[in-house]
């Protein structure tokens, strides 16, 4: 999810039925050798965190996607002193809250890293994360919204508030290769996609690609999106030969996976520019992407209600975020 702002939006119809879960054990889990994926959590009494993952490098870890919450970064510097490494690098595929808000701290811990990032968040600082800090006070004040999701409202405002430790040390301006700790990555601008800069990489030792939000389960997270162009993107992701595709939210998945993730998202977006009902084309999106999802429980109800949301607001901005092209990033010449 983008932010602040999710409250008012997509998370609004499950904080009500908010259930405190057991603790969130949050361990790196080997994807393949030399990679690992640290899942994001997403509860319906906090705001969620995107995944994390870490690739080996010859002179240390670069990390994709900070997280949110201290458990995600935690997990992150674990595994390097477990690898007796230093973090070396990070890469954010976006600017959204729960994929960057760990930089600051990770920048404590190892002063010499470098993040790389495209910079779309010099807009996002000054537009949609300004307007979500300011409307922050309004939920903190709303009992009715549980403890922990407050604090966590008030947590991203302290990050916005902050937000020149969220730039990028490195800008990513186009794409191409870069070598990285050592470790040549492949790095991918999608210009106007999820955000107005999206990054995503693809690892050809490990056959791996790294996708940020461009696919988010259960449902696509389309709050600052342009969603042509974020279809385009995907279909760049499959011209890769890619093995593994890990999202920003959800489970690692195969070409097939990403295939019919990226054909259900088109018919979303087709169906939301119809006439059809909005309940008709949700209902659509979660059978979809039902073999997708990992059959936990509310999981089709969620979607439904999160992609519900989406049609209207879709409606609302002729066929996109009222967020796209705001801070627009293009590709260098």
């Amino acid at each position: 999810m983008a932010g602040l702002a999710s409250l008012c939006g997509p998370f609004a119809p499950f904080v009500a039925q908010a259930v405190e879960p057991p603790a969130a054990a949050v361990m790196p889990l080997p994807v393949v050798d030399g990679v690992w994926l640290i899942p994001g959590v997403m509860r319906t009494d906090r705001q969620p965190d995107g995944n994390t993952v870490v690739f080996a490098a010859p002179r240390g870890l670069v990390v994709v996607d900070t997280g949110r919450h201290a458990w995600q970064r935690e997990a992150i510097i674990g595994l390097a002193r477990n690898r007796g490494q230093q973090v070396v690098a990070i890469v954010n595929t976006h600017w959204h809250l729960d994929h960057v808000s760990g930089n600051p701290a990770l920048r404590q811990a190892y002063p010499q890293l470098r993040v790389y990032a495209s910079n779309a968040i010099d807009g996002a600082l000054t537009g949609f994360l300004a307007q979500s800090a300011r409307e922050s006070a309004a939920y903190l004040m709303d009992e009715s919204i549980p403890v922990t999701m407050r604090e966590d409202i008030a947590a991203d405002a302290a990050t916005v508030a902050n937000g020149q430790a969220l730039r990028p040390d490195v800008v990513i301006d186009q794409s191409g290769p870069r070598d990285v700790g050592g470790r040549t990555l492949e790095f991918y601008l999608a210009a106007d996609a999820v955000t107005a800069g999206d990054v995503w990489l693809y690892d050809p030792r490990s056959k791996v690609a790294v996708l940020g939000d461009l696919v988010t389960l259960p449902a696509p997270f389309l709050d600052t999106a342009c969603p042509r162009g974020w279809l385009g993107a995907l279909q760049d992701v499959e011209r890769t030969e890619f093995q593994t595709a890990i999202p920003g939210h959800g489970e690692p998945m195969g070409r097939a996976q990403v295939a019919s993730y990226r054909s259900a998202l088109s018919a979303f977006i087709d169906c939301a520019a119809s006439n059809a009902p909005k309940a008709e084309c949700a209902a659509a999106w979660v059978d979809g992407v039902s073999s997708l999802l990992s059959g936990e429980a509310n999981e089709a109800a969620q979607a439904q209600s999160l992609a519900t949301y989406y049609v209207d607001m879709l409606r609302a901005n002729g066929g996109r975020s009222e967020h796209c092209r705001v801070g627009a990033v293009k590709p260098a010449q």
